[in-house]
């Protein structure tokens, strides 16, 4: 579990949680981590971190329609929004201990329109921070343990037009879904990475990858 990614004094806004009733040009991205949270959220608590690669809908059913009717994807010409995205899990992700690492290595096909990341945090309120040990094995099992630990399950995404936001869901209140366009800078600066070509800046509109996982299981 990853310690400390998220400010304490940050605070999110709430979400409501209507993934298609929200779907509209930009807010593609946020109705799909809203979703991939739900997912997520399926296999329960303390897990280990997740990619996903983020695909346009129609494009998945244009590429291969019988996939796409066993996955029970709706495109636009069935009603579904036409930037709606599928999240595409990458099974063979193994996340290290140095998450921001592990990003840097990866480039995805400019077929991939975006990118997603779930995992937990723990983090202690402003008052219970100035306890906590230099020696960050002895850090870790503080906060770990300690009686007024925060944990959360984050989700965060990004993609090539340039959108990035963040879901969380705090594991004592599970009904509120909370949502920031920048909850983890680190981690959305890394994903944004992922997206571009190493030889040009952040910003590229054209970024083409040269490496990607290949897609083993499909979630919409």
């Amino acid at each position: 579990m990853s310690e400390n990614l998220i400010p304490p004094d940050e605070r999110p806004r709430a979400l409501s949680e209507g993934g298609d009733a929200i779907l509209d040009g930009s807010d593609a991205l946020i109705a799909a981590l809203i979703e991939l949270e739900r997912h997520v959220g399926t296999s329960g608590w303390d897990q280990a971190p997740r990619l996903f690669a983020l695909v346009n809908t129609d494009s998945i059913i244009a590429a291969d329609p019988e996939l796409a009717d066993r996955l029970g994807l709706r495109g636009s010409a069935e009603g579904g929004h036409p930037d709606a995205l599928t999240a595409v899990e990458q099974d063979q992700f193994q996340p290290s201990e140095d998450l921001l690492e592990d990003l840097s290595a990866i480039y995805w096909p400019d077929t991939v329109h975006g990118c997603a990341l779930s995992l937990e945090s723990t983090f202690l309120p402003p008052g219970a921070e100035a306890d906590i040990p230099d020696d960050p094995e002895l850090a870790t099992q503080y906060v770990s343990t300690h009686d007024d630990r925060l944990e959360l399950r984050v989700v965060t995404g990004v993609d090539r037009a340039g959108h990035t936001h963040g879901v969380a869901r705090m594991r004592s209140e599970p009904e509120e879904l909370l949502g920031s366009p920048d909850m983890v800078p680190g981690l959305t600066e890394a994903l944004v990475q992922t997206l571009t070509d190493p030889g040009q800046p952040a910003d590229t509109d054209d970024a083409v990858a040269r490496h990607a996982a290949a897609p083993d299981n499909q979630e919409q």
